[in-house]
């Protein structure tokens, strides 16, 4: 059964775009998410997002995901962000942060 989204994208390069923001979405990887409004949501991927087909209120077919981003601090406050309303995805623990790759020699770098 498909679902009703705000908007929905068709475009190969929204598409992209939001295939992309999935990747960098670890599950359970705590992220400082950048909105296209300019706020920001820091938060806990409670699982990976995975493109899914909605409909728009016009009926019209498309592509969209919903991110449950939940509070760092634990307890039940949990925001559901739709992807396409995310600008940049920022890893707060990760290892995609540069100073926790190991170096060379097996330490992190930075230390």
């Amino acid at each position: 059964m498909t679902q009703l989204a705000d908007r929905v994208h068709t475009d190969p390069a929204e598409i992209r775009r939001l295939s992309l923001l999935i990747e960098r979405l670890p599950d359970e990887g705590l992220v400082d998410i950048v909105l296209v409004d300019g706020s920001r949501q820091v938060g806990v991927v409670a699982t990976r997002p995975s493109l899914q087909t909605f409909l728009d209120a016009h009926g019209n077919e498309g592509s969209n995901a919903v991110l449950r981003l939940e509070d760092i601090r634990g307890g039940d406050r949990v925001a559901y962000l739709w992807l396409d309303e995310i600008l940049n995805v920022c890893p707060l623990q990760s290892d995609e942060r540069e100073f926790v790759r190991p170096s060379a020699r097996g330490k992190p770098t930075g230390s």
